[in-house]
């Protein structure tokens, strides 16, 4: 039985019988994206202003599952050892290196996973997994050109894979080519992913352009698929925030904080509720704790300037 090719969330997952969108929904989705925009709550100006900069923030957000928190027990020696001596026992198995790859990838190790997944692909050039695994170490190497070009190559070796798709999406979005990106997350949840990412981001275009309820459909089926991210919680608090359900917005931001302590938008935006709430100490408290994990996060250190 081959090695299964593992890169963060970068993998082929099998259908479960998770949540699939029906071609009506499909299509309503696609005129929502590409018609009028929708309009956020207007509460108060401080709301409106607060709200804004956080929605936009959390459109920023990481990707779920791509290397958001370096895993560095991955690349300890007695791990690497291990995939090591594997490949020192059937050294043209091209699998052994996309795995080993995977795991230097994790630990942060991006030129030693690079090499892997070189070697990876001179042995199978058709290897569309390692060719979309290592465009993710372009990106985060910075070589955006070779990450596309690496997709661009795994989608053509297999048009149904649905990682690439959702790294691609990635690309594009943060390049800010909006429209490419959901296309690509499109087609990723057309071909039934269970990969949470492709709703999750989709989820944050559907926010970016104030088209809220799609936004919350797809942030609860990223929470669906992966119940201990503690993006998808903080996403659609913001969707929730913005329609003026502040209760579940806030119990969101409460799961994200949770989940990650260490998530600085989901302080700041538990924050705004206290603000909200008039809770001037208590947002004071949140605010400090998302400067302190992060110090260049704008909202935090605006919102903590607002109620000291």
């Amino acid at each position: 039985m081959p090695i299964a090719a593992t890169f963060c969330f970068e993998r082929r997952r099998q259908a479960d019988g998770g949540p699939v969108a029906g071609q009506d929904k499909e299509k309503a989705a696609m005129n929502a994206f590409t018609g009028t925009r929708g309009v956020l709550l207007r509460s108060h100006v401080l709301g409106v202003a607060v709200l804004t900069a956080l929605v936009l923030a959390g459109c920023q957000s990481a990707p779920v599952g791509e290397l958001a928190n370096i895993d560095r027990a991955q690349g300890a020696p007695e791990n690497i050892a291990s995939l090591s001596a594997v490949i020192s026992r059937d050294p043209n198995n091209p699998e052994s290196y996309n795995v080993r790859g995977s795991a230097y990838g994790r630990a942060g190790q991006y030129q030693a996973a690079l090499k892997d997944f070189n070697k990876a692909i001179e042995l199978n050039p058709n290897f569309y997994q390692a060719y979309s695994n290592r465009a993710l170490i372009h990106r985060f190497l910075g070589n955006q050109q070779a990450a596309l070009a690496d997709y661009n190559r795994s989608l053509q070796i297999n048009p149904s894979y649905d990682a690439a798709y959702i790294g691609r999406g990635n690309l594009y979005r943060k390049a800010g080519q909006v429209q490419l990106a959901f296309n690509d997350f499109q087609k990723a949840i057309q071909l039934d992913t269970t990969d949470a990412r492709a709703y999750h981001n989709r989820g944050l275009i559907y926010q970016q352009q104030g088209q809220h309820k799609f936004a919350l459909e797809d942030f609860s089926t990223a929470i669906s698929l992966a119940p201990n991210a503690s993006e998808p919680y903080n996403g659609r608090g913001l969707s929730y925030l913005a329609t003026g359900d502040e209760e579940n917005a806030f119990s969101d931001f409460n799961m994200a904080i949770k989940l990650d302590p260490k998530n600085a938008e989901a302080w700041a935006n538990q924050a705004v509720v206290y603000e909200r709430r008039g809770e001037r100490q208590r947002a004071a408290k949140s605010y400090r704790e998302a400067v302190r994990l992060n110090p260049n996060y704008q909202p935090a250190k605006d919102g903590l300037a607002r109620v000291s």
